[in-house]
């Protein structure tokens, strides 16, 4: 029995040591939750200040792993930690997972910043249950080594096979640095990285990581690549596969997997699609969809429904529209930097029995919520029962109108009123089921019919 004790102690530090180095990072999780909590939710998703900064944040990182630079946390904070090691007790294994954390600072801030960064805008729970997953991932291997020993003689030495993981991270941060750069651009209508150019970015940063992969490009602190490995060379196959899928997105391809990632479709230049609906409808054809529009909708220079549909992007010219063709309002509360939505739209719209649907028995409007740039006339001005400020542009207004009639402020959120402005079935928020949706819409067009004892609409 005595002889096992030892084991069995040293078994137990050892997994202390793993638990603590997963509670540091929730810890800081906590912290981003506290700090960054949903009363700022909005300003964190949709204002220029924190996307740009983030972007900013995301190149930071990305020269960081690329070898541009070094940065290390001081080397007091490290050795006074190291000190409390040998002390022995339970603080010795913390403060060793302690150490441990700050030892790899190095490489792990670009990983832990991106995360808090993608999980910080606005939430509670997620950087908390994000900085837990990347505690767990972290402490595994240092636990199993700790607990056996034995286990590193067989390990691979450090050296150009772990620059070249930071290098393929840098990669990834410069692709997904773009996003927030795009919801800034889209929510302030600035119009510098429209989908063809996001796309483009994406294509090139992908072309050249799959050349790394293939030891075409070197940075300073990579060795010298004389051969390749089958891993190595499977990913260089996904990544150039990747960039195949990503081409024809250059002519309109919906891309549909990627949707919550790119700026929406309406943002492209050149769609080949939209180039052959334009065509279709300049010519008669008894197949023509009905006319969805009464008059000229507001704020059409700047704002856009996706498929081709024609609708509204104001509540009050989409009802008085309802009214003359007799026809229920679609309501899409949107936002120009909602992921959600643009899912929704590319893999749910797109059915051609929802747009169908859509087009031919709905009066639709897009509510954006986000808008930061069309201000609205005096006349149009709205004081909020809901916290007493006058909204003066499109998306309070917008954002407003969903919180204070629906209760919610939550995007996408799906509402289907008859020409009073009343609710006609409870409404729908993100869910790709397209079976669903299709009976979510054929729903309201029952109730709508049933109230208005009309003639019936075409399922």
């Amino acid at each position: 029995m005595h002889g096992k004790d030892p084991r069995r102690k040293s078994i137990g530090k050892a997994l202390f040591f793993g638990v603590s180095i997963v509670a540091i990072f929730t810890v800081i999780g906590t912290i981003v939750a506290l700090i960054f909590g949903p009363g700022i939710a909005n300003f964190l998703s949709t204002h220029w200040i924190p996307n740009v900064l983030f972007f900013l944040v995301f190149m930071f990182f990305a020269a960081w792993f690329f070898g541009m630079f070094e940065i290390n946390l001081p080397n007091w904070m490290i050795t006074r930690s190291d000190q409390q090691v040998d002390k022995g007790g339970w603080g010795g294994p913390f403060f060793m997972a302690f150490t441990t954390v700050l030892v790899s600072f190095s490489c792990t801030g670009p990983i832990v910043g991106t995360v808090l960064v993608q999980s910080a805008g606005g939430q509670v729970l997620q950087p908390i249950i994000s900085m837990l997953g990347f505690g767990l991932a972290f402490a595994l291997p240092f636990t199993l080594f700790a607990v056996f020993p034995t286990w590193l003689n067989s390990m691979p030495k450090s050296g150009g096979w772990l620059n070249s993981v930071k290098v393929v991270l840098g990669f990834i941060e410069l692709a997904l640095g773009l996003k927030f750069l795009s919801i800034a651009d889209q929510t302030y209508h600035w119009g510098i990285l429209d989908r063809e150019i996001y796309l483009a970015f994406w294509i090139v940063i992908f072309t050249l990581m799959g050349f790394y992969l293939l030891g075409k490009i070197r940075f300073k602190h990579d060795s010298e690549v004389t051969h390749i490995g089958v891993p190595r060379l499977l990913l260089a196959i996904v990544t150039f596969t990747f960039v195949i899928y990503l081409i024809p997105g250059m002519i309109g391809a919906p891309l549909k997997a990627l949707a919550g990632y790119l700026p929406p479709e309406t943002t492209h230049d050149f769609d080949i699609r939209e180039v052959i609906r334009e065509n279709a409808a300049s010519y008669p054809s008894s197949a023509k969809p009905l006319e969805s529009v009464c008059e000229k909708p507001k704020y059409a220079d700047r704002l856009k429904l996706p498929h081709g549909l024609t609708g509204y992007f104001d509540y009050d010219q989409a009802l008085a529209c309802a009214r003359a063709q007799n026809k229920p309002v679609f309501v899409d509360f949107t936002g120009h930097g909602c992921v959600n939505c643009r899912e929704m739209e590319a893999r749910v719209w797109s059915d051609p029995r929802v747009i169908k649907r859509l087009r031919e028995n709905f009066v639709l409007v897009a509510l954006y919520v986000d808008d930061k740039v069309i201000k609205l006339p005096e006349n149009e001005w709205v004081t909020s029962i809901f916290d007493g400020k006058v909204k003066k542009t499109l998306g309070k207004k917008n954002q407003d109108f969903q919180i204070t009639r629906f209760g919610q402020n939550t995007q996408p959120q799906y509402t289907l009123l008859d020409t009073n402005g009343e609710l006609l079935i409870p409404t729908r928020s993100y869910n790709l089921d397209i079976d669903a949706f299709i009976e979510f819409l054929d729903q309201g067009l029952a109730e709508y019919s049933s109230r208005s004892a009309q003639i019936p609409f075409k399922f």
